[in-house]
């Protein structure tokens, strides 16, 4: 990507806000591990438990904030701010709605769910009382989310970066002063993050019935836009979280040491996918935004050029990796057989970031684009060609390398047709509304 481009500013001015709210969350989990973990192991085992079923429920539902951003992005560029307010308001009714419907369900199924995920004994009951704490946040983080669609809809990212900071400032706050000043343990922590969670949720809420708007009561017409385009990032979403949830499976089975070194390698590609997201948020909000005042042909090129910036990181990220290859391993364990399997997978691992990079910046013009339908099918036909790799690896001993051959082979499908799709331009659709 030569020179400069027109578009490089404005990329930037979006991602780097972007990355910043999404890198508070990873930071606000390892200020709650490192404070429960100090309390002792059965308490920090029931916080993985607890942990990992609270993040693939926000995961899943993540489709708030791109629905909302996808649709407001696309009234905002057309000029039309009451309409964009008015799908705040409804952003806010559907949040609510499935942010009590989660609630309930949790409270309900918080000891099966523990039970199901291996808890047992002490910590069972102590991943289950935070679960049923925690429940309480609920319908709060999913406003959380849908406000943060909104005001990335209308180009501004620098307001959901202080609410998120401020909030995990006073999440550790709370924790402190709970877990150690008041001795409530698990529950504590669990109240703290509550009580944060309800302030920020609070501050979404206001920012969502400020929005410019005719009218604010539950409308069918403007909720089934974000409900339609929700349920297909819910389904891609939950076919790539199956894709993983296969892979641990089967790594279990093959062996302790091969999981190990799957966990570290999953878990940088985690943390390393917040840059890479972060420029596909810039896609959401230029490309929605163009495409609702009409241009098409900026719309392209401002796409081009993210694409261009996306390969730029993914391949830095695969240089850094491969020069760390003898170090990074070792940062996370120090058992020969895992450091074996980890240096066994990572030319897969480094050779899979500039492809994983084009992948994210492709989902989010998209996105913005509104062609939702598509990812939704491009990302299960994706999953379809993993899951039977996986499987194989495991019946034929291919161990480690076989999954994450399966892994790369889902990312180089979800590639191939996201590119296709792109130099098509048949999602290059202006005007208002976004595809139905």
């Amino acid at each position: 990507m030569p020179g400069r481009s027109p578009y490089d500013r404005r990329i930037l001015g979006l991602a780097l806000p972007a990355l910043g709210a999404l890198a508070a969350e990873p930071l606000y989990v390892l200020c709650d591990t490192a404070i429960v973990g100090h309390l002792g192991t059965p308490q920090l085992a029931a916080l993985a438990l607890a942990g990992a079923l609270l993040a693939t429920g926000f995961n899943v539902f993540n489709f708030l904030t791109y629905g909302t951003t996808a649709q407001v992005a696309r009234y905002h560029g057309a000029g039309d701010e009451r309409t964009a307010g008015e799908l705040a308001a409804q952003a806010l009714w559907l949040a609510l709605a499935i942010g009590l419907a989660l609630l309930l369900l949790t409270l309900a199924l918080a000891a099966p769910a523990v039970a199901l995920m291996g808890g047992e004994g002490r910590t069972g009951h102590l991943a289950t009382t935070y679960l049923r704490i925690s429940a309480l946040g609920m319908p709060a983080v999913m406003l959380a989310l849908a406000g943060q669609g909104y005001l990335r809809g209308i180009q501004n990212l620098r307001t959901p970066l202080v609410i998120v900071v401020v909030a995990n400032v006073v999440n550790v706050g709370l924790e402190l002063l709970f877990v150690y000043g008041f001795r409530w343990g698990v529950a504590g922590s669990a109240w703290g993050t509550v009580v944060a969670q309800l302030g920020m949720g609070a501050a979404f809420a206001l920012l969502l019935l400020a929005a410019p708007a005719r009218e604010r009561r539950p409308r069918t017409a403007l909720m089934l836009p974000l409900a339609r385009i929700g349920g297909d990032i819910f389904v891609r979403s939950s076919a790539l979280l199956l894709s993983f949830t296969v892979a641990s499976a089967v790594l279990a089975r093959i062996g302790a040491a091969s999981l190990g070194a799957h966990q570290i390698a999953f878990q940088l590609f985690v943390f390393l996918a917040l840059v890479l997201d972060a420029i596909a948020i810039a896609g959401q909000v230029m490309i929605g935004g163009m495409l609702g005042a009409g241009d098409a042909d900026g719309a392209h090129a401002a796409a081009r050029r993210m694409l261009g910036w996306c390969l730029v990181f993914g391949g830095a990220l695969a240089a850094a990796l491969l020069a760390l290859s003898g170090v990074l391993p070792r940062v996370f364990t120090s058992d020969p057989a895992v450091i074996d399997q980890a240096h066994a997978v990572w030319p897969l691992f480094v050779l899979m970031q500039p492809a994983a990079a084009v992948v994210f910046g492709l989902d989010g013009i998209l996105i913005g684009a509104g062609d939702t339908r598509f990812l939704k099918w491009a990302m299960v036909a994706a999953a379809l060609v993993y899951v039977p790799i996986a499987l194989l690896a495991l019946a034929l001993g291919w161990g480690i390398v076989g999954v994450w051959c399966g892994l790369l082979a889902l990312v180089g499908v979800r590639l191939a047709t996201g590119y296709a799709r792109f130099a098509g331009r048949r999602w290059a659709i202006t005007g208002i509304p976004a595809r139905t």
